[in-house]
């Protein structure tokens, strides 16, 4: 999901996140029609034929498999799935929702234009018939929308299929070299390793930039320097929201003294995402910052040599705060089988076979009640790791979006270059913060 991400963000820049089993009696059960009308919404999965239609994105198996489950388990219903390319169904997603005959559900990453179009179906029954109360609401958040037009707040207007994580993977025998026996603690101890690994003669972290990807460690660190509320308000453009504060500022610090160190590879700014990858599996980088859709390929291109963290607090056994982000998905306000596809949705996320489809596909935590235990997975993996660490920021830790998603061409016109600028020793972190509020308040008032 997010190579394809990458790939999307640079053809932007060329033109300008809980763990598995559902009891009988849970949503996930094989009877039909187990539970019972709650409200003034229907929890019940019909005994007739009823076939579903989805609109989603091409090149993702991931739906098409839990579709095929679904049917295994309930006969009853098919799907009909109709596919298209990212950036079509970006444009056309909100057209095909306010005709007569929508689908039933639409792979939709922006939410806010067609929810306050009145296009979105609001899910604020559905979440206490369901239970969605016992999710994790910071991820929820992501995908509500205010009455004021504004994301984070208000009413629950989509959900995700699978929660991506982002953190560090670290290679074990580079780590070795230098001693380092467990993951740091504390951001003193991962700066006191980049030091080590540098003396060593090793590259102490691997990162694309091409298309701004140190974004990662930025916000790695902006997420523990800076109140991550405040982050997130920024993110879903809360009236006077700023990214200018000191907090933020001290995390540019940071990546410019690391980029002034060498802590970055020589040729950052033109390392492409692809190469990057390859780059790390062949044991160049004690460290990458990246998420945890790659769990699966390091498990194969690096089996038993990779390890993952949560980028560590300021202080031991503070709080962690990393970048989680569903991927998005919305029933139309017309949707025809409406209450039968929330019911799938709730499924995916409860069902012990959807679930583990889940994981097995994508990498990604499925989601759904954090008390559901996850499918087995073989331990040492990177995949283990990274699930545990879904699981740990679920119990614990706070969960928040991405700073590129806080309007459309931030990341392009703004941190993209802003961030190659940095790490050159081209730009000082007071200006690198001034020019994305400055981006960020242009682009708003348009």
């Amino acid at each position: 999901m997010f190579r394809r991400y990458f790939a999307m963000i640079a053809a932007v820049v060329m033109i300008g996140l809980l763990t598995a089993c559902s009891g009988p009696s849970g949503p996930g059960a094989t009877q039909a029609a187990q539970t019972a009308s709650t409200g003034s919404v229907n929890t019940t999965l019909p005994t007739g034929s009823v076939t579903l239609n989805m609109y989603i994105e091409t090149g993702f198996p991931l739906p098409k498999r839990l579709a095929d489950e679904f049917t295994r388990q309930h006969p009853n219903v098919t799907f009909n799935i109709r596919e298209d390319q990212f950036q079509v169904i970006t444009e056309n997603g909100p057209r095909q929702m306010a005709g007569p005959t929508p689908p039933d559900l639409v792979r939709l990453p922006q939410i806010v234009g067609p929810a306050k179009q009145g296009l979105l179906l609001n899910l604020d029954p559905y979440y206490k018939a369901y239970g969605w109360d016992k999710w994790s609401q910071s991820l929820l958040d992501q995908m509500r929308v205010g009455t004021d037009g504004i994301r984070g707040h208000g009413s629950l207007y989509g959900l995700g299929i699978g929660y991506n994580i982002t953190g560090v993977f670290y290679n074990k025998k580079l780590a070795a070299q230098i001693g380092m026996t467990s993951p740091p603690k504390t951001i003193d101890e991962f700066e006191a390793l980049l030091v080590k690994a540098k003396a060593a003669g090793l590259l102490p972290i691997m990162q694309f930039n091409d298309i701004g990807g140190i974004n990662f460690p930025y916000q790695a660190l902006a997420n523990q320097f800076e109140d991550p509320t405040r982050l997130a308000n920024w993110i879903y453009n809360k009236p006077s929201a700023t990214i200018n504060t000191p907090g933020a500022v001290k995390a540019a610090g940071y990546i410019a003294r690391w980029g002034k160190n060498g802590y970055f590879p020589k040729d950052a700014n033109s390392l492409d995402y692809t190469t990057m990858m390859g780059r790390f599996e062949k044991g160049e980088g004690l460290f990458m910052f990246n998420g945890d859709w790659e769990s699966a390929n390091l498990d194969k291109a690096m089996p038993g040599n990779v390890g993952f963290f949560l980028f560590p607090p300021q202080k031991a056994g503070g709080r962690v705060v990393a970048m989680s982000a569903p991927g998005t998905y919305v029933i139309p306000a017309k949707a025809k089988h409406a209450a039968e596809m929330v019911y799938f949705l709730n499924w995916v996320h409860t069902d012990k076979t959807a679930r583990k489809l889940i994981i097995e596909t994508t990498g990604a935590s499925p989601g759904g009640p954090p008390n559901l235990p996850l499918p087995p997975i073989q331990a040492g993996t990177v995949l283990s790791q990274t699930l545990a660490a879904t699981s740990q920021l679920a119990a614990s830790g706070v969960a928040i979006d991405f700073l590129a998603n806080a309007t459309p061409g931030i990341y392009a016109n703004a941190f993209r270059p802003e961030l190659q600028l940095l790490v050159a020793g081209k730009e000082t972190p007071e200006g690198f913060v001034q020019s994305i509020q400055q981006s960020y308040q242009k682009e708003l008032q348009q």
